[in-house]
């Protein structure tokens, strides 16, 4: 998250994670009762965000859900960064100063691999690089985590839903297993979400943001879970999408970001939430014992 861990839950309310799979219980010291609890964008109040440190450390705390951002280099490169721009998170101003206002898009792979992601959070990070996201499948996969991939500023970026599905196949994530139990695509625009729906309909999907209740049935025809806001929610909203089935037959379901206190995280779970993501997986974990 950002600027410092105070922003990161700012910035969060661009970029939610959520899950919707069965056996959403993360390794020996996750939590065992209580609403799947995301790690966004990796552990990212300890680490830098949506970098291997921060799955890294969120799988060190117990934690297997991990959620990130993918976006596409000018070269076609796919890359793990939630903003438009690399000016928060890297030191891109200092190594290429003339170049503002500094988008991923126009940007080259080689280029962007030289920028240091980590400084920025802490000077025990000087030297993390920005996540090719075969890096980061790589790394996910080695430490059997499970991912929620947000395809971020879509219209940005023609044909990233296809190329984001290739790179998976390619890593093996598209596989009866993965898709039964360790994906889930997700996205602010509704057209992205349809597409991946549309490209590979087994795969699990997520629409970011809060339609009416009478839009429901439009969107459960492409994905399986609605996540919003937490200031959003209501006990009525969340019934409402229980009540409506996705595309894969189930309920759909409704997580909440971006929640780092006790307090927000039990009332969410009495309104019947089916997901936390948080920048702190530990002090929500702590909420449910």
């Amino acid at each position: 998250m950002h600027a410092r861990v105070a922003a990161a839950t700012t910035a969060a309310l661009l970029g939610g994670a959520v899950v919707i799979l069965p056996s959403p219980h993360a390794r020996a010291g996750s939590q065992s009762t209580g609403p799947v609890i995301v790690s966004h964008r990796g552990a990212s109040a300890y680490a830098p965000e949506n970098t291997l440190a921060a799955i890294d450390k969120a799988a060190a705390m117990g934690f297997n859900w991990v959620e990130n951002d993918v976006q596409r280099t000018r070269d076609g490169e796919l890359v793990v960064v939630h903003d438009a721009t690399l000016a928060r998170t890297t030191d891109v101003e200092r190594v290429y100063p003339n170049r503002a206002p500094w988008k991923v898009k126009d940007f080259t792979a080689a280029e962007i691999a030289r920028l240091d992601a980590g400084s920025w959070f802490s000077s025990r990070y000087t030297g993390t690089r920005v996540p090719t996201l075969k890096q980061y499948m790589n790394r996910v996969s080695h430490n059997h985590q499970k991912l929620v991939l947000e395809i971020k500023n879509p219209a940005l970026y023609p044909g990233i839903e296809r190329e984001t599905l290739k790179l998976l196949s390619n890593e093996g994530w598209l596989d009866p297993a993965h898709l039964r139990s360790s994906l889930l695509v997700q996205s602010f625009s509704a057209d992205s979400v349809r597409t991946v729906h549309d490209l590979r309909p087994g795969i699990r999907t997520a629409f970011l943001g809060k339609p009416s209740i009478a839009q429901l049935p439009q969107y459960a025809r492409f994905a399986d879970q609605i996540n919003a806001d937490h200031t959003s929610l209501s006990s009525a909203y969340i019934s409402a999408v229980h009540g409506v089935r996705g595309p894969h037959g189930s309920p759909m379901k409704v997580f909440a970001w971006t929640v780092n206190d006790a307090s927000t995280a039990r009332r969410l779970a009495g309104f019947g939430v089916d997901g936390i993501i948080t920048n702190v997986p530990d002090v929500i974990r702590r909420t449910w014992g």
